[in-house]
Order: C-alpha cells, then structure tokens, then sequence
C-alpha cells in the first residue's frame, strides 16, 4: 500500500475560541507519555499493512511545535523504520508563533523536518486578540524570520480573512506584508463559525458579527488577484503556492489517495477494498491512550459505498482549480458523470459556476466563491 502519513499533536498553550480541531490546552496525559503511545501506535500499525515507503509526512495539531526536536526526530525516525520515507519526502511540521526559538527549529530541520507551516493568522494585533492568539504580529513576523535563519527553504504562512470588524483595507495591508515576506506558500481561510465551538456561541447570541456575504466574497477576490499578480498560483480554494512548492501531503486528500493517520482523533483512508475504507481513533487522550495500550487498533473502520465514493470524487476533487477528470470517473466507477449525476453538471455550466476545458471539469472564479453550494449539489 502506497501512502501518506499524517502524525497528529493535539497539544495547545491555549485553545482558540474559533478552533474545532481536536486539541487539548489542559491534556489528561503527557506530551512524553503521548509520544510513546505514537510509537506503539505506527510500529503496530505498519505492521499490519504491506506498505511503501511514504512521500510524505505531515505533523499537525494542535500545536506540534509545543513538541522538542529530540521527540518529532524519534517519531520520523520511528516513521523511517516501520513504514518508510523515500529519499525526497516532503515533511511537513505545523508551527505557532511565540513556540519556536531558532535552536529548536534547527533542531526540527536537523531531525528531518523540510517544510514549516506558519500559523501566522493575522498580522494585526487587535485581530490577533480577537482569535484569541497567544502571539503578537511581531511575534508572527519574527517566527518567520528565525525560520529563515535556522534555514528553511520552505515555509507556508496561514492566515484569516472575513474576521469580525476586518476591513477590506485591513485584510490588504496583512496580505501585501505576508506576500513581502515572501512565503513558498500561503494558506488564507475565510473564518467561519464552527458547530460546537465558543466562537460559534458568541456569533449566534450576536456578541460576534461575521462581514457580510458581499465583503467576504470582495476579500477572497482581493486575496486570488493579489498572490497571483505576486506570482504565486491558486492551486485549491484557499491555497496558493509558488512555482513547484504545493503541498503534497493536502493534495493527497484532495484527490482520494491513501493516507494513514496516527495519533489521538487522526483519520486513515485506505483504497486497498471497494471504493475505499476510512477509520478514525478515538479523539479523547484517555480514550486513545487506552485503546493503544491494550493493543485493540482499529475500532472505527467504514466501508465506503460506491454511491459516497463518486460524491467524493466531485467535492474533494473540485476543491482543486485544475479540476476533476470525468474522463476517470468513468473508468473508476463504469458510469459517466453526466449519468451518475443526473442534470447537476449541465446546470452548474448553465449558472456559469462550472467549465469544461481541456477534458477538465473545473469551478470558475465564480464557482470558486460558491464552492460549498455548487458541492452539495454532489452529495
């Protein structure tokens, strides 16, 4: 089994009002006690798997910074051994501001970490403060300078858009700075209410006001014409990278590849039977650390039907600018797509949301901006 692999650190100095990520700023267990389990964890799993070596490795969180050197080059090191890297793995370690010093990033590079994700989010302190961000906009600024220090060659920056209060000439001037800076990637999100999370309680009693529909849309339009007149290419929705530099390891999930998850609440997706199989662990520290002690492994394992499968190919594939092939969906599903879903691609080109260019299916600017409805069209 070809795959990638993704190690998840759910460990936070603080969690964000906005974050619906499965991390812990008061964790039940250790980060050295939770670093063990992650070995017992990747050795019992790869061998359970005839695997190849993986092309990338992703570690995500939480914070996976909060983590030392010596632990994150014990995990790839445990990776290298069990599942295997091929010489050129892209490896990813996501990184927060005011966590990193310029020892422990050359300690991350020294262990084998080639990629830094920056979760700069604003460069404005009073938006920092309203995310409720541990780190200042000097802090951001001086993270990415260290990393270049420490030497990394390739350093994406996350940031936010359509905050509450932003103005469009706000959300420009962090923009033109962080495109300054010159990043290989930039990752920029529309801030959105998730279910369940403080942020999103705030926003439905109306202590918090999102922009409205018309500046969100005028700041993603901003954020597309600016990193691409900076010559950076709009790959995904939210995603912009230069020449060569995507990302790897999120292209994996875009386009339905395998991937194995390790850690507490990481998700694995396997093509190895049917239309794929995808399992999870179990979120909660004690939950996970229990399950690995006692050797259970996968409990959450989901058959994917064919019916989830094709709906997957459109709205995980059509997340990517270039588009989907129909031509390939036919050949993996015995079904065009035009039949598999009847009159919604037809309407979706009448609406002008959609094209077919090049053999391509793809959203257009303007699909681009109503992703989420011209998807669920899909589903």
């Amino acid at each position: 089994m070809s795959c990638s692999i993704y190690i998840h650190i759910p460990f936070c100095s603080r969690k964000c009002s906005y974050c619906d990520f499965n991390s812990y700023d008061n964790p039940e267990i250790s980060p050295l006690e939770y670093v063990d389990l992650l070995l017992g964890e990747i050795s019992a799993t790869a061998a359970g798997f005839a695997l190849q070596p993986a092309a990338t490795l992703y570690f995500g969180g939480g914070t996976p910074s909060l983590l030392p050197p010596a632990q994150i080059a014990r995990l790839i090191a445990a990776v290298r051994q069990s599942c295997g890297l091929v010489d050129a793995a892209e490896v990813t370690l996501e990184a927060n501001p005011g966590t990193i010093t310029l020892e422990s990033l050359q300690g991350y590079l020294a262990a084998g970490v080639n990629r830094l994700s920056i979760g700069v989010q604003s460069l404005d302190d009073a938006e920092l403060r309203l995310l409720g961000r541990i780190h200042s906009a000097d802090a951001a600024r001086a993270a990415f300078a260290l990393a270049r220090t420490a030497g990394f060659r390739n350093i994406g920056i996350d940031l936010m858009h359509s905050l509450p209060g932003q103005s469009s000439a706000a959300w420009q001037t962090t923009l033109r700075e962080a495109i300054a800076m010159r990043p290989e990637h930039i990752s920029a999100y529309g801030l959105t209410a998730e279910e369940g999370t403080p942020f999103a309680a705030m926003v439905a009693r109306g202590d918090m006001l999102l922009p409205e529909e018309d500046l969100a849309v005028a700041m993603f339009e901003l954020t597309a014409e600016l990193l691409q007149q900076a010559g950076y290419d709009h790959y995904e929705i939210a995603n912009f990278a230069l020449p060569g530099l995507r990302s790897r390891h999120n292209q994996v999930y875009w386009r339905r590849e395998a991937y194995l998850g390790f850690g507490a609440g990481a998700h694995s997706f396997s093509r190895a039977a049917g239309y794929g199989v995808r399992w999870e662990n179990p979120a909660k520290l004690a939950e996970y650390a229990a399950v690995i002690m006692a050797g259970r492994g996968i409990d959450k394992a989901a058959p994917i039907s064919r019916r989830e499968a094709m709906a997957e190919f459109f709205f995980l594939g059509l997340r990517l600018t270039a588009g989907v092939d129909p031509g390939r969906f036919s050949e993996e599903f015995g079904v065009a797509a035009e039949a598999a879903f009847p009159g919604v691609i037809e309407r979706q080109i009448e609406r002008g949301l959609m094209v077919l260019e090049g053999g391509m299916l793809r959203l257009t600017s303007h699909g681009l901006l109503l992703a989420n409805r011209v998807m669920q069209e899909f589903v």
